[in-house]
């Protein structure tokens, strides 16, 4: 296939894109998405990088003032370039290589998803990670975490006591054998502890989360275990993770709720199509080149697309 020139720029017809994205959401890897749909593999991250970004700016303005009534937080690990353990000495250290976890914060009711963040597991993360949570939510909420010890501080210093916060500390058993290596430790039992405010004991949980992390393996080959279809570069794991959960909010029709997490929230009355999530990059195109801003087909829709309306 070839990108389609429109109006003196090369970039890819709307059918085009849409098959990409397709391919993109449903877990395939960039090189099955090139064998697919016949475009090569820097044409497929490109226009993965520009996507990601509106998706990324478009959940960054709508995803204000949600009201949410338990809220679960979670990290899930993957890795660019290498692991830790395979990173050349020179490397060690750098932002973006290596282990990289992403930080999830779920409405319980709706399945929305209501923020990430891409960074380390360390204290630092998780005062930028819940400082951005704290901005989207318009009243006060139960807010569960694990007992990861970095958690405390971050809620404390970006809620206040505006906040009915626990935490769901989990117990493991013994390493297992070495056949299962790559087998989680088994639970042996989980101790609730309130830490702020007056959490309800039955809504201390972290289940759904948690179910949410096997999703995102799922729907991001990125996130697979065991494959060698890792990212190798952060800004495409940001853009990747961004499209699954524009996506995932928006598109995607959760099969307990029937609707889509945006509708069960209050953001969106229908489900959003493929085509209309392409369109969100077809619109900040047509704005940039009315404005003379794209050439050459290098194009960052950064704050172009925030107006557009995702009600229906």
């Amino acid at each position: 296939m070839n990108a389609r020139i429109i109006r003196g720029v090369n970039r890819l017809s709307p059918q085009d894109r849409v098959s990409i994205v397709f391919c993109l959401v449903e877990g395939t890897s960039v090189r099955s998405t090139c064998r697919i749909t016949g475009f090569s593999k820097g044409t497929v991250l490109k226009f993965l990088e520009e996507i990601g970004e509106v998706c990324e700016d478009c959940h960054d303005h709508h995803a204000r003032g949600l009201r949410s009534e338990r809220v679960q937080c979670d990290e899930i690990w993957s890795f660019c370039y290498a692991k830790d353990k395979n990173l050349p000495d020179h490397m060690r250290g750098e932002p973006g290589v290596g282990s990289v976890w992403t930080w999830t914060a779920l409405d319980s009711d709706s399945k929305f998803m209501i923020g990430w963040y891409l960074g380390d597991r360390d204290a630092e993360c998780a005062g930028c990670f819940m400082y951005d949570l704290s901005k989207r939510l318009g009243n006060r909420v139960q807010l569960t975490t694990d007992g990861h010890k970095v958690y405390e501080r971050a809620v404390q210093d970006a809620f206040g006591w505006q906040v009915d916060y626990a935490m769901l500390v989990k117990r493991y058993g013994e390493p297992r054998e070495k056949e299962a290596r790559y087998s989680p430790c088994e639970c042996i039992g989980a101790i609730k502890v309130p830490i702020s405010g007056r959490p309800i004991p039955e809504d201390i949980s972290t289940s759904h989360v948690e179910r949410s992390n096997l999703s995102m393996r799922m729907g991001m080959r990125r996130f697979t275990r065991l494959t060698n279809g890792f990212s190798k570069k952060f800004n495409n794991l940001r853009a990747a993770v961004a499209l699954y959960m524009m996506h995932y909010n928006f598109c995607r029709v959760h099969k307990i709720l029937r609707a889509t997490p945006a509708m069960e929230i209050g953001l969106a009355d229908l489900v959003q199509e493929l085509e209309e999530l392409v369109g969100l990059l077809e619109a900040g195109e047509s704005a940039a080149l009315a404005a003379g801003a794209l050439k050459r087909g290098h194009y960052r829709p950064r704050r172009i697309v925030l107006a557009v309306d995702l009600s229906g």
